[in-house]
């Protein structure tokens, strides 16, 4: 499991014009499953962003996480982070988690963020071509 985390004031994800999730102060995360992934992987991943320190505190150190600031999460999965590019110029997908794995893992990564506090935990439409 591979996850590309960008701090946002605010972020919203459309599919066909409509907008279908959005978020204030929080985390846009990019997610991709790979075939190997587990649930516990799904767990310890959401639990480590959760508590990740990279907001800053009243002395404009990077010292406060996700749950300090009430922030919220977009979770938006994304098979391409799972690209093989180690030959060639086309990259490989086969490490990527098929849809019936897939899916239950991304929705348990969710789930695990507000488990772990994440008040608001938004998301995208799982396969689906968006617009951030």
């Amino acid at each position: 499991m591979k996850a590309v985390i960008q701090r946002v004031k605010r972020s919203s994800v459309s599919v066909g014009g409509n907008v279908i999730g959005s978020i204030g102060r929080g985390f846009n995360i990019l997610l991709g499953v790979s075939e190997d992934d587990t649930e516990q992987d799904a767990s310890i991943l959401a639990a480590k962003i959760a508590k990740l320190r990279i907001f800053e505190d009243e002395n404009e150190k990077m010292n406060l996480c996700l749950t300090d600031v009430d922030g919220e999460a977009l979770v938006i999965s994304q098979f391409t982070l799972c690209a093989d590019t180690k030959k060639g110029n086309r990259p490989s997908f086969t490490s990527a988690a098929r849809p019936e794995k897939a899916i239950p893992l991304y929705e348990l990564f969710m789930s695990e963020l507000a488990g772990n506090g994440v008040k608001k935990v938004e998301h995208g439409e799982f396969g689906a071509e968006v617009s951030l």
